[in-house]
């Protein structure tokens, strides 16, 4: 299990040279997401805080909320073909009491690195998102807000190797409005880094989270709005743009919704009372 690997590539320019070098890329390998022995998914994602990314994904299916709604989490029998361990299964025990995943959003395929909702059982799963108010009172200052931008790359060192994944940042305001970064993560698959940002958060912290800003480094999509809301996150800012649907779920919820937020400007799409100008 490597978040990185070398590759050899011969470099070509249009004027005709050509150089042979060692190149990094980002790992990428299934993993498969047990719920008391069951097998429940696969998602594809780069190796590392894979706990983390269960207990997310579980969060924003709404299966668990608390931390006291998982015993235990180990990883499976998973092998490699020389039969070594391959890291690529992880179990996840609910509490007694605690209902496992409903079989009607059943994965029944993979999900890609690039959708977080792909292979829901049906459609209706997918838009049908349970119905968790985001009541939160911060205001955050727009200069802090963009300023979380260049903090998240700054640290991005996964991307800094291999300029081939996304990240998430979770940063907390305190009373002065300054904030604080307490979790980054990153992955190939955009929603996995969000879930284990949420994971290790409902370990370290418990949900739903107050005064904090979820920033991300990509595109606002539909899924990355839910799984804020499903973690009681208020505000979410993205680098690129969000999509017409990320908008209606975010002003549905009573969240804000940041995008294109770099340099001296963003454009608040939902929630502008919660950014300070």
């Amino acid at each position: 299990m490597r978040r990185t690997r070398r590759h050899k590539v011969v470099r070509l320019s249009a004027g005709g040279a050509s150089s042979a070098r060692s190149d990094v890329l980002a790992g990428e390998e299934p993993m498969e997401l047990r719920v008391d022995g069951r097998a429940w998914t696969v998602t594809m994602r780069t190796p590392g805080e894979d706990f983390d990314l269960a207990l997310g994904f579980l969060v924003s299916e709404g299966v668990v909320w608390d931390a006291g709604h998982v015993t235990a989490i180990s990883y499976g029998a998973g092998v490699n073909p020389d039969g070594t361990s391959s890291y690529n299964v992880v179990d996840v025990r609910l509490a007694p009491g605690v209902a496992p995943p409903d079989t009607s959003h059943e994965r029944h395929v993979y999900v890609s690195s690039s959708c977080g909702i792909c292979g829901t059982a049906s459609i209706d799963a997918v838009t049908r998102v349970a119905r968790v108010p985001v009541a939160d009172d911060v205001r955050v200052p727009l200069g802090e807000l963009l300023a979380m931008t260049e903090r998240l790359r700054e640290r991005q060192r996964l991307f800094a190797d291999t300029g081939g994944v996304h990240a998430a940042g979770l940063f907390r305001l305190d009373d002065d409005g300054r904030a604080e970064l307490l979790c980054l993560r990153e992955d190939v698959g955009r929603h996995n880094a969000v879930d284990k940002v949420i994971g290790w958060a409902l370990r370290e912290h418990g949900l739903p989270l107050r005064r904090c800003v979820l920033q991300v480094s990509g595109r606002a999509s539909f899924e990355l709005v839910q799984k804020a809301r499903m973690a009681g996150i208020a505000v979410l800012a993205a680098v690129s743009a969000p999509s017409a649907m990320s908008v209606e779920l975010a002003t549905e919820a009573g969240m804000t919704l940041v995008a294109f937020s770099r340099g001296d400007s963003a454009n608040v799409y939902a929630g502008a009372e919660r950014v300070l100008p």
